[in-house]
């Protein structure tokens, strides 16, 4: 049994609840494709339990409702899965009639192994690896996403959200402030939200789409990091909701329009004294700065499958259309798959683009780090830094869900990093999806195939 468990709440929800009765705890987890399951108990009912069960088939669940036939050589049991709370990250849950906290669980068996297709163990084994080295991984995502007028018919095309002038969402107006507070009674809540759950936005910035926002966050660890954008997508989408909007994190929402993408910014620190490896004693690019660009333009490619989980996701891959097309990578050049930002030499860091708003943060970020941890182990150099437009080079990418996963499936580094049960699990449930989806005809089809074959 917890005791005074209220007494070592993180400092944002003590201030959430001063002066107020705790209702209700949601005790969550995240699984594969970044949702949200769990159980919502009683404040007194979470005090006097140390853990809950949920039945390990969550994790075999796809985006469909449908599960992948992943149980291994026992079948389809659903053994109880042990969920045991971080209480770090207990935060407020704003938006809900009453006084709520959210807090994220980790998964175990009942010997008190951690389950290895977890998606927030996944993360924390590749954060192990780097911790094995002596290095401190360091993450930065930024979070793109569309807010569209409510669409209640899969038929009906998504359409931007109308904004506050009455008109609405316009395209191609990056960076406008305008069009910035076209959204600002939806962002108004967001940031309300963020700052009861204790989350520090870096920035809001109108993006290239009708409607189309990123959010930066500041960097640091990468499990808290992927647990607050895991927090941020349910909050966007409360805020957004208040609003007679969606916010939607579909890589490729419009057709029109520029997908929405994660951008991981990642750097690499010395435990011991804090360094930044990347750079050198007079702030210079290091060794391990080169290698950790080669490991992503060497892992990345069967890393896509993670990066970009869906059918819809390699709609983003598009030339000319504000996301990457192969594995260049280049200083202060967003046409690259990999850049390398303007910074100093301390805080000098490798941004894969590839990654889309849709992944699990959990898996992206995992997936991310893995790349560059197999370039630092495995010394190897990158290709020559890509000079000018890299959408004049060869596209690189895998442009369907097969294809990736088929890749996926034959890296057995990229296994041996995130854990070979996490592969097997992984792989099957997506091809499960993908399966699903090649047996639905589409408007296309019946379009142009009906009467012309």
């Amino acid at each position: 049994m917890k005791t005074d468990w209220m007494d070592t709440l993180p400092e944002a929800a003590s201030a959430y609840l001063e002066n107020r009765r705790l209702d209700e705890v949601e005790c969550i987890v995240s699984d594969l494709p970044g949702i949200a399951r769990g159980k919502a108990v009683p404040a007194s009912k979470f005090a006097r339990q140390d853990y809950f069960h949920l039945p390990d088939s969550i994790f075999y669940q796809t985006i469909t409702g449908d599960w992948g036939e992943a149980a291994g050589e026992e079948g389809f049991i659903e053994r109880d899965m042990i969920l045991k709370p971080d209480m770090d990250t207990a935060t407020a849950a704003p938006w809900t009639g009453d006084w709520t906290l959210q807090v994220i669980h980790d998964a175990y068996d009942r010997n008190g192994k951690p389950i290895e297709y977890a998606p927030r163990n996944v993360l924390k084994r590749v954060v192990d690896l780097y911790h094995k080295q002596g290095w401190e991984p360091v993450v930065a995502p930024e979070m793109e996403f569309y807010l569209v007028a409510r669409n209640l018919d899969p038929a009906k095309k998504i359409e931007p959200m109308m904004g506050r002038s009455g008109r609405p969402a316009a395209a191609r107006q990056a960076y406008s402030m305008t069009a910035v507070d076209e959204f600002g009674p939806v962002i108004d809540d967001i940031y309300d939200f963020a700052e009861a759950q204790g989350f520090e936005i870096d920035g809001i910035t109108q993006e290239g789409g009708a409607g189309q926002l990123e959010i930066n966050l500041q960097h640091g660890d990468p499990v808290k990091l992927a647990d607050e954008v895991f927090y941020f997508k349910r909050l966007i989408r409360e805020a957004a909701l208040r609003h007679d909007c969606f916010a939607t994190f579909m890589a490729k929402p419009i057709a029109e329009e520029p997908g929405s993408a994660m951008h991981i910014h990642h750097s690499v620190l010395d435990r011991e004294d804090g360094r930044n490896i990347f750079s050198g004693p007079q702030g210079g690019d290091t060794d391990a700065f080169f290698h950790f660009i080669a490991g992503m333009q060497h892992h990345l490619p069967a890393a896509i499958a993670v990066l970009a989980p869906y059918v819809n996701s390699y709609r983003r891959y598009v030339r000319d259309n504000a996301a990457p097309i192969n594995l260049e990578w280049g200083r202060d050049n967003r046409t690259t798959g990999i850049r390398v930002p303007l910074s100093s030499p301390a805080s000098r860091r490798v941004e894969n683009r590839l990654a889309g708003m849709d992944c699990n943060p959990y898996l992206g970020i995992a997936v991310s780090l893995a790349c560059g941890y197999l370039g630092l182990m495995e010394e190897k150099r990158p290709e020559k830094q890509w000079k000018g437009d890299a959408y004049d080079g060869e596209e690189e990418l895998p442009r369907e869900m097969g294809a990736a996963l088929d890749l996926f499936d034959a890296s057995e580094a990229l296994h041996s990093v995130l854990g070979p049960e996490f592969a097997r699990v992984y792989s099957i449930v997506k091809r499960t999806e993908y399966e699903e989806f090649l047996g639905v005809i589409s408007p296309w089809e019946r379009e142009h195939l009906l009467l012309n074959v």
